[in-house]
């Protein structure tokens, strides 16, 4: 992975250079993972005219679920505790003869800003802006067979539940077994916290487990994520306990099962996001749901859990081949409950068999 990680460097470096900066300092933990590997806590990745270093507060966490750093990387450990790894990058940078240093101002503090300023007074501090989040949009295969595996583990974790016995359990306890039963499967740990609603709860976007236990008839909405290697992955998916679904629920679940459907079909190299985002709200727009949804139908998915790009009314842009995104339409209904479906899917040509899905728990409205 080595010359991976060294190649977007170079990517960057680049861009930078087009800028007018011969030097980076990446802070954001994600970019920082993204072009060296790891991201120990607090650490800050500096691309300088000479070398690039990987500046921590101390020695690395050896931890596999943390990453490990590129071996072609310099490593600065401070000397005691209390530095700043960013503020000590800026003083190495000068250090290094760089006339200017793009920051990433979007993920630094006033206060952090200032002291970088003071440590180093005639450097040229300049906007980084999104410039590496952009490049983590198009993930590479290895990033894809990462959200690949974690898919997997969401997929066994979410099938054992729902061979266990459920009525009576509480929604906050379904939450906890499912977080187990990722780690037990190999996860990092989860992607974001797990969400279990039942009856009036459930079909609610972020919905937090509380002491509700479910009963016979309830709609019962899951969405759980797995992080495998630092990639993040969701699925959802909406149940019916213990009985036959009412006639409402079928026609509730059919609706939003359509809806993503026409979300999934969509996905297509060249694609407007919006358009895309349209497609998925249109059929629940034309029932009359239009006030229930969510702001937004998916987004994107790598090592964090809600990257770009924006499937939403106002996104702007076009989908890439090989962006993996979530399709995630849901209603829901103030005392009633509601569906949610929600699966991870990368774009692909349709030369190689259209968009590629990687959560396969069926969407079959099961009674449980």
């Amino acid at each position: 992975m080595s010359e991976v990680y060294a190649a977007r460097r170079t990517r960057l470096r680049e861009r930078c250079n087009a800028g007018g900066s011969a030097a980076a300092l990446v802070s954001r933990p994600a970019n920082v993972r993204y072009l060296a590997g790891a991201a120990p806590h607090g650490a800050v990745l500096l691309l300088g005219r000479t070398e690039d270093l990987l500046v921590c507060s101390g020695p690395p966490d050896d931890r596999p679920t943390e990453g490990r750093p590129d071996d072609s990387l310099q490593l600065r450990a401070l000397p005691g505790p209390g530095g700043d790894p960013a503020v000590a990058a800026t003083g190495l940078a000068a250090e290094q003869g760089a006339e200017s240093l793009a920051t990433e101002d979007h993920h630094l503090t006033v206060v952090r800003h200032r002291a970088m300023r003071s440590v180093a007074p005639t450097l040229r501090l300049t906007d980084l802006g999104q410039a590496v989040e952009q490049l983590r949009v198009v993930k590479d295969e290895e990033e894809i067979s990462c959200l690949r595996i974690g898919a997997e583990i969401a997929d066994q974790a979410l099938g054992e539940l729902l061979e266990s016995i459920l009525v009576g359990r509480t929604e906050r306890h379904l939450a906890l077994e499912l977080e187990r039963r990722l780690v037990d499967h190999g996860a990092d740990g989860p992607a974001f916290p797990t969400s279990v609603g039942t009856g009036p709860n459930s079909g609610r976007r972020g919905h937090r487990p509380t002491d509700r236990r479910v009963e016979e008839g309830d709609f019962l909405s899951v969405c759980l994520g797995a992080t495998y290697r630092g990639y993040r992955c969701e699925i959802g998916r909406t149940f019916v306990i213990g009985t036959s679904p009412a006639d409402w629920q079928i026609e509730l679940y059919d609706l939003v099962f359509a809806a993503q459907r026409a979300g999934r079909e969509a996905l297509a190299p060249g694609a407007a996001c919006r358009d895309v985002d349209r497609a998925t709200r249109q059929a629940l727009d034309s029932a009359g749901y239009a006030e229930n949804l969510p702001a937004l139908t998916g987004h994107g998915v790598g090592l964090e859990i809600d990257e770009d790009p924006q499937l939403a009314p106002a996104a702007m842009g076009k989908l890439d081949a090989c962006v993996p995104v979530t399709v995630e339409p849901g209603v829901h209904l103030p005392g009633r409950g509601g569906v949610r479906i929600d699966d991870t899917l990368v774009v692909r040509p349709e030369a190689d068999g259209g968009p590629e899905l990687l959560t396969i728990t069926t969407k079959e409205l099961l009674a449980l």
